[in-house]
């Protein structure tokens, strides 16, 4: 993180240093329940005040983002309490598991046999009898529609999945539609959290560079003048690694904000455009015959079948039990 810290920029390093932290969580560079640099460390390591890294670290335990542990440190937060939901959930099995195994012992019938049930019923894959209705709240609507189409692919059949934005959430006021899980970007789990009703469970994703942006990137001129535009200030310190990192042949790129006022001025002594999604409006500015490549992230897979998955799959689980409560 230290390194990624950029004087050159027109943010100050305290904006600099949270949105590394954002964005590491958020792109999954930072795992729940690793271990960050202690305040002091991490000051020495980047040259600035002990007090501006209190205070990042302080702004991000607010956020539920990190955690403190007295004696051991400063953590990642796994964003659903100090054992993760995947964890939970999987305790939350292995009761009922238990509960299952000594049920069919009490009417006599041999563990091999029930093992087998569980196997056939696990080898017909997800049920569809029990869908699940997604909402996934991203900066974009744009956007977070594409992110959508992405997680759609590993739904059930009958589970539906719709795209909406967190300022939209904002103007609803908690009015929002009927649902029954929110998936977001990891980073904004907290915040988003917020702006629903009581009970519904918020799943946040972290996401990874897309296979074409990282293509379109590995084929630029290593000559060409590149330019990176960001939207948002506190990320602007970790877009031009994250552009050159897939562009190893280019020496070096200029950053701007998007509302910086030398913006249009920029823009004409470009070959190459490099911009975030959401900053579209730009291009109108671009002149004619210039590349434009939008630096877009999608799910993370891994994240999907890891986070997404037993999140539903608890749900399945419990809209089930409670049915036969009845």
């Amino acid at each position: 993180m230290a390194g990624s810290l950029d004087r050159t920029l027109p943010v100050p390093l305290g904006i600099q240093l949270r949105g590394l932290v954002e964005f590491g969580i958020a792109l999954g560079e930072l795992q729940p329940g690793q271990r960050l640099p202690s305040v002091r460390e991490l000051a020495d390591r980047a040259g600035i005040a002990p007090m501006t890294v209190s205070t990042v670290y302080r702004e991000l335990r607010q956020s539920g983002l990190i955690e403190a542990k007295p004696g051991a440190g400063t953590y990642v937060g796994d964003g659903h309490g100090s054992d993760g939901l995947r964890s939970s959930a999987m305790r939350k099995m292995q009761r009922r598991i238990d509960v299952l195994f000594n049920e069919a012992q009490e009417l006599g019938l041999a563990p091999s046999l029930v093992a087998s049930l569980v196997n056939a019923r696990a080898a017909r894959g997800r049920s569809s009898s029990r869908p699940v209705r997604l909402v996934m709240v991203g900066n974009f609507l744009d956007t977070t529609q594409q992110y959508v189409d992405r997680i759609r692919e590993h739904l059930g059949q009958t589970d539906t999945i719709v795209a909406t934005t967190v300022s939209a959430l904002q103007k609803a006021g908690g009015e929002t539609p009927a649902f029954d899980l929110c998936v977001t970007l990891a980073h904004r789990r907290v915040e988003v959290e917020g702006l629903l009703p009581p009970g519904i469970p918020v799943v946040g994703l972290s996401f990874i560079p897309a296979e074409e942006t990282r293509a379109q990137l590995a084929m630029i001129d290593p000559m060409a003048r590149i330019g990176i535009v960001s939207i948002f200030p506190e990320f602007m310190a970790l877009m031009k690694p994250g552009v050159l990192r897939f562009t190893p042949h280019v020496s070096d790129a200029e950053v701007r904000l998007i509302t910086a006022p030398d913006l249009k001025d920029f823009l004409l002594g470009l070959d190459v455009l490099i911009y975030a999604s959401g900053a579209e409006p730009i291009l109108k500015d671009l002149p004619v015959g210039r590349q434009a490549i939008e630096f877009r992230y999608v799910p993370d897979p891994h994240a999907i079948r890891q986070t997404l998955i037993p999140a539903i799959e608890k749900l399945r689980t419990d809209a089930v039990a409670k049915e036969d409560m009845v």
